[in-house]
């Protein structure tokens, strides 16, 4: 299982109001470099080439739920799978959630996956982002 971590730039991002997480257009990109916390735009990630059914920006997540209850706000995202297809994609260890609609900071970072070690998808091969339906891709408190 992939480990979930947070850029330190989220917080002050969703204090901000840069972030509408129920409205504005999530994605996933793929990078083999290892990210760190205090990355703050798409742009300070080095993506995976973009080929082979990989393209630039990554995949946009869909919707599914943004709701508070009790004092827990819950984000629930569709899975997203990339597939390689015409020749490999890859390799690849970090999927980085960034949102995709704010012009400044243009591309804001969430949070990534840590695979916890390279993987490369072979012609035909998928990797699925799995966003659990029912937990969320995360929660705040």
């Amino acid at each position: 299982m992939a480990t979930f971590t947070k850029f330190d730039c989220f917080t002050e991002n969703l204090a901000e109001a840069i972030h509408n997480l129920s409205g504005n257009t999530l994605k996933f990109a793929l990078t083999n470099t290892a990210p760190t916390a205090n990355n703050s735009i798409l742009s300070n990630i080095t993506q995976i080439t973009a080929e082979n059914g990989y393209t630039a920006g990554g995949k946009a997540a869909a919707l599914t739920s943004s709701v508070q209850t009790a004092g827990v706000y819950k984000l629930i995202i569709g899975d997203v799978v990339f597939t390689a297809n015409g020749g490999s994609v890859g390799a690849l260890r970090y999927v980085v959630l960034y949102d995709d609609t704010p012009t400044a900071p243009l591309d804001p970072l969430i949070a990534y996956f840590d695979y916890g070690s390279s993987i490369t998808l072979l012609v035909g091969e998928t990797l699925t982002v799995d966003c659990d339906a029912s937990a969320g891709i995360l929660t705040i408190t």
